[in-house]
């Protein structure tokens, strides 16, 4: 503060030498004449007029440049160079090169930019944000990459940092990962709980596609697994506004720290796989989180303990286990592919479009809000995985017909039934090859009888040639009531004019052989 009062009075009321002012006030000599010289041009004197305060002084012996506008009165369009501004290639100095070919008597460049500053400041003040205990943790993706070496396929892939911090304490977790894909989104979010022992009130994460679906200032959505994840563990999901980083300066700021002590210290090294690299990031994040505050007592990971880790949320007993959500309609055969396997939803569904939820070891399968499906999840290409209750009745029928039962139901009508199926069943190198015969000859028993049934597989097991087409012969022909061989003899061909016999083919073949 001037001590311009003292000066005046000491000038004017005391009539000191400018030394002798300049060694009470502590001033420097040229100061003290500078002072003397703005009051004379100023005609000021002592006493000073009554009510002027210490500010009134200043203003008359400091006036400050006129700012209404230059000389011709040509004042800039502010907010209009602001957002030129914004263009790509746009730059101050070319603004106010345009702006000076229209007005030559206007401002300087210095005063040109001087006066821009101001109205940027006055149009746009920061807010100071004040955050509460345990409430919000900030999340996002450092800009910057690191090398790792892929141990399945020997490339060097640039992975991804994950960064995420609390808004009361400044206390940071930072982690790399393959990609941004829902998974890893997702994945480093599960284990940033766990590195701090609890979960916050509010997560503020970017736009990012994995975690927002659909960006929107009033109303965003979610991706559905991000927001079960979320609550799943208590939390709600505030994101930042589009294009306003000023929303989640906390991690932004924090970004740039991992990115200038952590990845800047690991520039040079390569690692081989992702657990060299999250090991060597975190040894250099404990020394982070333990460093001192230049400008406050403590540290963040004390800050932490004080004020965050109180407020908390406590973790779930189980940890969260991802699941990925995708659609899929019922096909014709009342299966739906969902990640290259099959899985059966009820009939009536068929043709609708459903919602599948794929964990590491279930399927779920949901209708509207309604979970219509629930299966095992199946890791082979092409599998089937069918519920019998989701099959029609006529399907379940058949589906339930299987080698054993057959056997047991022809055991049931008789031995020379089970015996002709058994035979039926073998003549094939795989069983259900055999099902329709099977089915066929169930279907001879319904329609001529059990008895009927059990004589006609007589007779065609005694001839060795028990299937449906002969089965359903000896039935129609009613070949079943007459009488079987007995013995060999019986099963011998009679004497007849017209059959020759062994012996006419062998004196032939002789007679053949003459001839040649």
């Amino acid at each position: 503060m001037r001590k311009t009062r003292e000066i005046l009075r000491l000038k004017y009321a005391e009539g000191l030498s400018h030394r002798a002012i300049a060694r009470a006030c502590q001033a420097g000599l040229g100061t003290i004449n500078d002072y003397i010289s703005r009051a004379q041009r100023a005609s000021i004197a002592w006493p000073l007029p009554e009510g002027w305060s210490d500010s009134d002084v200043d203003a008359a012996l400091f006036p400050k440049a006129s700012t209404d506008g230059p000389r011709n009165g040509a004042l800039p369009d502010w907010a209009a160079l602001r957002v030129a501004l914004r263009r790509k290639g746009v730059t101050r100095f070319l603004l106010w090169e345009e702006y000076h070919r229209q007005h030559p008597d206007g401002y300087s460049y210095s005063h040109f930019c001087d006066l821009f500053r101001e109205y940027c400041q006055i149009s746009d003040p920061r807010m100071h944000q004040v955050h509460k205990a345990g409430e919000k943790l900030f999340v996002d993706y450092a800009g910057q990459s690191l090398p790792v070496i892929d141990c399945a396929t020997g490339e060097v892939v640039q992975v991804q940092i994950f960064v995420a911090a609390w808004g009361a304490s400044d206390y940071t977790y930072a982690e790399a990962t393959w990609s941004q894909t829902q998974p890893d989104w997702t994945g480093s979010h599960v284990r940033a709980f766990e590195f701090f022992g609890g979960c916050p009130q509010i997560l503020v994460p970017d736009n990012i596609t994995t975690g927002v679906k659909t960006p929107c200032r009033y109303e965003p959505i979610m991706t559905r697994s991000y927001a079960e994840m979320a609550s799943y563990y208590g939390v709600v999901i505030i994101p930042a506004r589009v294009k306003k980083p000023r929303d989640k300066a906390i991690v932004e700021k924090h970004v740039q720290m991992v990115e200038q002590r952590i990845l800047a210290a690991l520039r040079d090294r390569t690692f081989v796989g992702l657990n060299e690299c999250n090991q060597a990031i975190w040894e250099l994040l404990e020394d982070l989180n333990n460093r001192p505050f230049q400008k406050m007592p403590g540290s963040r990971r004390q800050i932490f303990a004080e004020l965050d880790a109180p407020a908390m949320l406590p973790l779930p007993l189980e940890r969260y286990e991802y699941a990925e959500w995708t659609k899929a309609r019922l096909g014709f055969n009342y299966h739906l592919c969902a990640d290259h396997s099959n899985y059966s939803a009820p009939y009536a569904l068929i043709h609708k479009e459903l919602q599948v939820r794929l964990s590491q070891k279930v399927v779920e399968i949901f209708h509207g809000s309604e979970r219509v499906a629930s299966h095992l999840r199946s890791y082979i290409a092409g599998h089937y995985e069918t519920e019998p209750s989701h099959m029609p009745s006529n399907h379940r029928e058949y589906a339930e017909w299987n080698p054993d039962r057959i056997v047991r139901w022809a055991g049931s009508t008789g031995p020379n039934t089970a015996k002709a199926v058994h035979l039926i069943l073998n003549r094939h190198v795989h069983p259900e090859q055999a099902f329709k015969s099977c089915m066929g000859v169930i279907s001879l028993g319904k329609k001529y009888g059990p008895d009927r049934l059990e004589s006609a597989c007589a007779r065609a097991v005694s001839f060795g040639c028990p299937t449906y087409r002969s089965l359903k012969s000896i039935l129609q022909t009613k070949l079943d009531t007459a009488k079987l061989p007995t013995d060999e003899q019986d099963r011998q061909i009679p004497d007849h004019s017209n059959i020759r016999g062994a012996g006419y083919y062998q004196q032939a073949l002789a007679l053949y052989d003459i001839e040649r």
